[in-house]
């Protein structure tokens, strides 16, 4: 018997069976993605359904009362001051960050790359607690280096703005280092020669190819600084109290009565403050950070 051969029309291409090897291989992929799904779902969506849930209840009514409050009078001035506080961190931790990631980065002992970075690594989980007493033990009002350098007598308070602000860049600046040395790393010799064999100095270079190239590296570091220092609480609780208006301490006391009792649902509401806060700042970070990372293959 002879063969069934289907063949195509003069000058059209042949038709090629369908091929579902793509379709499986997504489907393996679902289904070993499937248990971090779930694992995310539990540990992330519960709570939010949670904050959502009280912070839109008022009296056992859906409202947005706990909403408005919590965007005036002390709220609102604490949440303004965790907002400039990470800001003032974000931007001098990304500058000293930067320096020290080039001079690291650019040194000739690997020794000392490698000890910088394992410092970084270390520095950038230190805080909390532990952080805050250190600080104290150093630089508080009975500090070793205030009693020594009596700089007391010159106005230096540990437990004020300020203050807060030097200990929050102690692990800023490492976390930003472990940010920017693979950018900088990058940096292809390739462009650095080729700007060179055409006469350009290195500001000339640094100006017109290694910052714009750094720029969504910079400022994606910049945003996770940002985003650190925000949300950071139990330095802060441990060293300044209440003297420093914070969004995380407003909260502690709103869920734990300190202040004011039934103000559990304002609370959420500051919470979910600080999630629309972190979602503006996740909306600009990953935007970025891809662009850095098409630039830097």
């Amino acid at each position: 018997m002879a063969e069934t051969l289907t063949t195509a029309p003069a000058g059209l291409p042949a038709e090629e069976p369908p091929k579902t090897g793509g379709s499986r291989h997504r489907a393996k992929g679902w289904t070993a993605a499937l248990p971090l799904m779930l694992f995310v779902g539990l540990a992330f969506g519960i709570p939010a359904i949670a904050l959502l849930g009280g912070a839109f209840t008022s009296d056992g009514s859906l409202s947005t009362a706990n909403l408005t409050e919590s965007l005036q009078g002390a709220y609102l001035t604490a949440l303004l001051g965790s907002v400039k506080l990470s800001a003032l961190v974000a931007v001098a931790g990304a500058v000293l960050g930067t320096f020290l990631a080039q001079a690291v980065v650019t040194s000739r002992f690997r020794a000392l790359r490698e000890a910088v970075l394992t410092a970084s690594g270390v520095l950038a989980n230190f805080g909390g607690v532990p952080l805050a007493f250190a600080w104290i033990a150093t630089l508080g009002n009975s500090g070793v280096l205030t009693s020594r350098l009596n700089l007391g007598d010159h106005g230096w308070s540990l437990y004020s703005f300020w203050g807060l602000a030097l200990v929050y860049l102690y692990f800023s600046v490492p976390l930003m280092v472990l940010v920017v040395v693979p950018a900088l790393d990058g940096l292809r010799p390739q462009w650095r020669e080729a700007a060179q064999n055409n006469g350009a100095s290195a500001w000339q270079f640094w100006r017109y190819v290694g910052i714009p190239v750094l720029t969504p590296s910079l400022l994606g570091g910049v945003v996770l600084l940002f985003g650190g220092a925000f949300a950071a609480y139990a330095t802060a609780a441990a060293m300044v109290g209440t003297v420093v208006p914070l969004v995380t301490l407003q909260i502690a006391d709103a869920l734990t009565g300190n202040v004011l009792i039934g103000h559990e649902n304002v609370a959420l509401a500051l919470s979910f403050d600080m999630i629309v806060v972190a979602g503006l700042v996740m909306a600009v970070y990953l935007p970025l950070q891809r662009r850095s990372a098409r630039w830097l293959r």
